[in-house]
Formats: structure tokens, C-alpha cells, sequence
């Protein structure tokens, strides 16, 4: 679940990511009771069945929970941050019922790592880098823009999403976006610092291939949660 939101005196209007029919919102009938609410959280996992009279109307909906969700989170409330800020750059990413599988797995993958504190800021650029992927706006860390080197790699080109070396970097460094070993393989470690170039770096592309066109901001949950971050000293 991504969102939930009151309508009408009883109801809810729910946001879901969904494994075969990506971002899709539905009606909830009875989603405002005080029943419903703990499962309607960013972040919840649930079994739905959803019905329409056309594709094009808002359809209403049965959820039933699975798990305890995010229950499990409550005396966290860094990672309960992490949780909200990722389901706003889902709802804000992706395109309304379009299938984006990967998507919707990474966001699985990353809901099941806030469990692990030492890691999951480092897995959360992982999943903002994989969702420009899914939308076709992948970065390129690969080799050396420049050069083809596929040793070195510590800069990406602000304009293109591709690696740069060192060496043929240095003369533009002051323009570059700083690469971390993390997202390079998954067997470096994390130096201070890392995570918080992650977040630059996929917040630049977010914003200039996603949310700029859009003409949207990046979202403000997340704009939170690397303040949060910055303050634990998590970045």
C-alpha cells in the first residue's frame, strides 16, 4: 500500500502498488472507520479484489491484511520515516495503472530491509535507482563515459547518468555528481558519506527525468526523511 486518504463520510481512497497492474487506486467502503486505519499504511501489504463498471471509473475495493505490515516498525521511527518517504516516490514515479513489476518487487525488497538498520538508507538509494531503471532512465555505471575504463569509476555526468573515471573526471570535477562504491557492487562497503551522494545522485535524476516534467517537486517525505537522516548521522 502506498496511501490511503478519507472520502466521503466512511470511505478512503487507497493507492496501491500492484505486482500486475503497477500504481492503482481504488475506493475503500468503510476505509475511514477507526477498524481499517491501522492497516491502511504506507507500506501495508494486503490481498485486494477490486471491481469496476469501466476501466475508466474508480473502482471500489476489499482489502484483507497480510502480515503485521508495518506494525513491526512502530518503535522506529527512522525507518517509519523511510517507509512513508519511499511510498510517496512510488506514488509520484510511477504512472497509474501501468505494469512495473521490478517495481513493485524492489519496493517489497526495500519495505522488508527497514527491518535491518544499518542498511537500508544504502538499499533505499538502491531502490530509487532501480525505479529510474523500471521507467527508462537507468543509469550507466558500467565504464568510463569518456574513456571506456571500467576501473576507478568516481564521478556521473549530471546530464547523461554515466560514469566517469577519475582521471578523465578530474578536470570537471567541481560539475559532477559523486558515484559511491555501493552501487557499484554489491560487496563494497559503506564510507561516511556515501549515502548521503547516493540520495544526490538519484535525487538529481529523479527530479530531472521524473518529477521536473512533471512539474512537481521532489516529494516532501523525502525531503524529511534526509533531514531525519542527517541528524541520527546516518548519512
Amino acid at each position: 500500500m502506498l496511501s490511503a486518504r478519507a472520502h466521503g463520510e466512511t470511505g478512503a481512497i487507497v493507492e496501491l502498488l500492484t505486482a500486475r497492474h503497477g500504481r492503482h487506486a481504488g475506493h475503500l467502503p468503510g476505509g475511514g472507520s477507526r477498524k481499517m486505519k491501522p492497516f491502511l499504511q504506507p507500506g501495508a501489504q494486503v490481498m485486494v479484489s477490486y471491481h469496476a463498471r469501466t476501466a475508466e471509473h474508480l473502482g471500489s475495493l476489499r482489502l484483507e491484511p497480510v502480515g503485521e505490515g508495518p506494525a513491526a516498525l512502530f518503535d522506529d521511527p527512522l525507518a517509519l520515516a523511510g517507509l512513508s518517504a519511499a511510498a510517496a516516490v512510488a506514488a509520484g514515479a510511477l504512472p497509474e495503472r501501468e505494469p512495473h513489476p521490478g517495481a513493485y518487487l524492489a519496493f517489497e525488497a526495500l519495505v522488508a530491509a527497514f527491518a535491518h538498520d544499518a542498511v537500508w538508507p544504502a538499499i533505499f538509494v538502491r531502490f530509487e535507482a532501480g525505479l529510474l531503471d523500471e521507467l527508462g532512465f537507468g543509469l550507466d555505471l558500467s565504464r568510463c563515459a569518456a574513456t571506456g575504463a571500467t576501473d576507478d569509476l568516481v564521478y556521473v555526468s549530471p546530464k547523461t547518468g554515466r560514469a566517469v573515471s577519475r582521471e578523465a573526471g578530474a578536470p570537471y570535477a567541481a560539475r559532477m555528481l559523486a558515484l559511491p562504491p555501493f552501487l557499484l557492487g554489491g560487496q563494497a562497503g559503506l564510507r561516511e558519506g556515501d549515502v548521503a551522494a547516493g540520495f544526490d545522485l538519484t535525487g538529481h535524476f529523479l527530479d530531472q527525468f521524473v518529477f521536473g516534467p512533471l512539474n512537481r517537486p521532489l516529494p516532501p517525505a523525502r525531503v524529511w526523511l534526509l533531514d531525519k537522516l542527517g541528524q541520527a548521522r546516518r548519512l
